[in-house]
Order: structure tokens, then sequence, then C-alpha cells
């Protein structure tokens, strides 16, 4: 009787078992179709936030290198990759799962991943795809048509706006935010303030009626939640942990070649900037004859016009200052700013150098260097001493740092640009790069021909892949077959 049961229970088991799809059973369970949208969320803010390397560093006049001539140094780099649209898809799946469980919260934040790595893109080549791209697995697309430029911007603009409202009054329980810590109006904050950034970006189009660049500014500025201080900061936070330690620490090549540029290290020493100490370190010489880490007289850069041979000498008879060993000794050092409250005072400062908004360009300006200045008191450890508020207010009387109203506009524009390129120090990425493109300010220094580039390449891929769409896209922008870094594109025309 007892095998009889058995068997009867054995028959209902797979009865039912045969009523069910294959395709249930065999599912992967490392790769399910569906999860929540806090799982992909610690993904990506972990990448957009987090530091980006030093190539820009030496772009920028920042950095030299002394064992190899780098391209960004000497501005001969050719082709970029596409690497950003990888992050893409995983931010159209987390829209996806968003939408899936009807979450505003996570639709907006997806949103605003999507223009921030949409706004890189573009800086970086010009026309890129866009309303196309990243429908592979839902449309079968697998070579979009690429949108002009001025399209991606319209794009950009209105999905921060979707964002924005998305967010309004928006009580849900944001998981897996590890820059926040699930606050939706600090998001908001932030989602703004990129706004505002990506319309100052725009400087050069105020005349285009289309965008409407300035009335979009004020009105945001006067009736949107935006950055008010350090607490606002878009910024990732270290902890000692694997996989959660500073993107620099134990970096090798700090240890090799790298050294601090004349350009920067000049500015700051010009400026009697304290800064100076938390971003270099003292010269080997200026240590062993027991120069103090604050005497301005011990720390000096490098040529990053002379050749790289020509540096390494006098790097090897202990006369530049390397990168402050905090930055790879310390796993926490200090977080990562994908945009911080100093970078809107700026903006807000040239915007009303530039007439959009009707408040005062010194107290913006100010603001954004005491910002900078609490942020380092905040986290540079060792070196608080530097940088407290009296600090600030003593360097802003300095002769070529304090800023008055009576100036002509292009005097203060280069105080605000140099300024905000002081806080890019592996902050912010290649935002002080384009800045330079869009503004000139502050001034780089080049070798003959060889003026800072004004995009990258398109990468080969897309040649082998897409190319009719990309070989479109190049010679509706610059004529066919040109494809160079010196092109210009849309945004600086």
């Amino acid at each position: 009787m007892k095998k009889i049961k058995i068997l009867y229970h054995l028959i209902i088991l797979l009865t039912l078992t045969a009523c069910h799809d294959l395709s249930d059973i065999n599912e992967n369970p490392n790769n399910v179709s569906q999860t929540h949208p806090q799982l992909l969320l610690t993904n990506i803010a972990s990448n957009a936030f987090t530091v980006q390397g030093t190539s820009a560093l030496y772009a920028s006049r920042m950095l030299v290198q002394t064992d190899g001539e780098s391209n960004n140094q000497y501005y001969n780099w050719s082709r970029a990759s596409f690497e950003d649209y990888n992050m893409l898809g995983e931010v159209t799946k987390m829209m996806q799962e968003a939408e899936r469980i009807n979450s505003d919260a996570y639709v907006a934040l997806s949103k605003f991943f999507r223009a921030y790595y949409f706004y890189n893109l573009t800086l970086t080549f010009g026309d890129v795809p866009y309303g196309e791209a990243l429908k592979g697995e839902t449309g079968e697309n697998y070579a979009p048509k690429y949108d002009s430029q001025k399209e991606v911007f319209i794009g950009i603009l209105k999905e921060l706006e979707e964002a924005n409202l998305l967010l309004k009054d928006n009580t849900e329980v944001i998981a897996g935010d590890i820059i926040f810590g699930g606050n939706a109006l600090k998001w908001r904050k932030l989602v703004n303030s990129f706004r505002l950034k990506v319309l100052m970006t725009l400087s050069k189009k105020e005349s285009d009626s289309h965008l409407g660049v300035k009335d979009a500014f004020a009105s945001i500025y006067a009736n949107e939640p935006i950055m008010v201080s350090n607490e606002d900061n878009g910024q990732l936070v270290y902890s000692d942990e694997e996989g959660s330690r500073y993107g620099e620490f134990n970096s090798s090549s700090y240890g090799s070649g790298m050294y601090m540029s004349a350009t920067f290290v000049d500015r700051l020493k010009d400026r009697q900037d304290p800064r100076l100490f938390i971003f270099c370190g003292r010269t080997k010489n200026a240590k062993e004859a027991g120069l103090a880490i604050d005497d301005f007289n011990a720390y000096e850069g490098g040529d990053p016009l002379a050749p790289y041979a020509e540096i390494n000498d006098k790097a090897a008879a202990g006369d530049v200052s390397k990168v402050n060993l905090r930055y790879t000794t310390d796993p926490t050092t200090e977080p990562h700013n994908l945009m911080g409250y100093w970078e809107l005072e700026f903006i807000l400062a040239e915007a009303s150098v530039r007439g959009w908004i009707g408040t005062s360009a010194k107290t913006h300006y100010e603001n954004g260097v005491k910002a900078s200045f609490s942020f380092y008191n905040d986290y540079a450890k060792n070196f608080e001493t530097y940088v407290d508020a009296l600090d600030a207010e003593t360097y802003l009387n300095g002769p070529l740092v304090a800023f008055e109203e009576m100036m002509p506009s292009e005097t203060k524009l280069e105080l605000i640009l140099t300024q905000k390129y002081f806080t890019s120090f592996l902050q912010s990425d290649w935002r002080m790069y384009f800045d330079h493109l869009r503004t000139g300010y502050p001034n780089f220094s080049q070798l003959p021909g060889k003026t800072p580039p004004t995009r990258w390449m398109y990468p080969q891929s897309e040649y082998n892949n897409n190319t009719e769409n990309v070989s479109k896209a190049i010679e509706v922008q610059f004529g066919a077959g040109n494809d160079k870094i010196r092109e210009i594109s849309w945004w600086l025309q």
C-alpha cells in the first residue's frame, strides 16, 4: 500500500511539472530576466561617480609624464571608445525594471544617468547614436543612426527635466542608493544643478532661439531646488573595504613617472593657494633641505611642453613635485564628485557675468572658493589647518584672486574659470578641459601646431559594424573623411 501511495504522488508531480513551460524550469539563476532596479543602481552610481583616472589631468596641464610620452599631455591622441554605451545598457535595464514595478524614482534616476552618459559621449565625439541607440535587444537594431549634437543636447535637457518632475514630492524608498542614501530631494537638487551645467556648456548657443538657453537657465535657477551647500554634493564617499576604496589607492603609476605640471603648480604658487599642499608633495630636495609643508618654495612642477626625457632629468635631480602621497596611501582619501556645490557656484558666477541671472557674480565666485576650502578642510586628513574658513577669507583678498564687480567681464570670467580649474584636481574628470575649449580659460600652453584637440575620433568598431551611419555622421559634421581630433563640433561653433 505504501508503494502505491508513493507511485501515486510521483504521477501527480510529473503531471504538474508537465504543465509548466520548460523554459521556466531551465531559467539560469545567474542570468535572470527580472531584477529589482536597486541592484543595478548601485553599480551604475559607482561607475558614474568614481575617479576616472588621470588622462584629463595631463590634457589640462596638471600632470606631466617622465618615463614616456603621454598622448594626452602632448595633444596627439586619436580614438576614444564607446564604452559608455555599455553602462547605458545597464541604465536601460534599470529603466525597464523601474517601469515594471511602477517606480517613478528609479525611472527618474535612469533618466539622469542617461543624460550624464550621453552628455559625456557627445562632448567626446560630436554627433552620436541617441534616439536609436540601445535598441539591439528590443528592436534588433544593431546599426543605429547618429543624431546631431543639437538633437542630443535637446534630448539630454528633456530627460533631466522629466527626472526633476518625477522626483518632485516623491516619497519612495530608493534602495541601493550609495550617493544620497535614498534622499529624493538631494537627487532632485543634483538633477537641476546638472541641468544648469549642461545649459552653461551651451553658452556659445545663447542666440539660438530654439534652445532658449538663457531663459531656461534663469527659470531653473529661480524655480527649482538646486545645491545650496557641500551637504548637497553629488559625491561618492569611499570606505576601507574591498571594492569600495578610493580609485587611485595603491596605484603604481603614481610611484613611477607621474609628476606635477609647472602650469598647475605655478598658478597655485602665484596665488599663495594653500590647496597646493593638499594636491602636491614637496620636491625631494625641498624635503631634504627641511622646507616645511606650507613653504611655497618647496614645490615645483615640470614643463608640460618639454620632452619627457628632459623632465625626467629634472625629476631625477629632485626638483619636481609628485602628486601628494595621500591619494595613493589613504584608501578613503576624499569623496569623488560627479558635481560639487562649488562647481555650481562657479557656474552661477559665470551666468551672472553673462547676464543670465541677476544675482552677484562676486558672491557666487566667493561661495565657490569657500566651498572648495571647506571640502578639503573636511576630508584632507592632516592638512585641515591650511584650508580653514579664515584661510579662505585671506586667500580671497589676494591680488590675483580678489573679485571686483567693476572689473571687465573677460577679467571676471578668467578669475571664475581659473578657480573652477583649481577645484578639478582628481575631481569631475574632463570638465576643466571642456571648459577651456568653451571659454579659453585658463590658458593652456601648447607647442606650435599642437592646439588643444576639440574631440576624439570615432572608435574603429563603428567603422567595422556601423560603417554607413558613422560615415554619414562625419560627412554631415566635418566633410567626408574628416574624422579628425581638431574638427569643431556644433557646441563649439
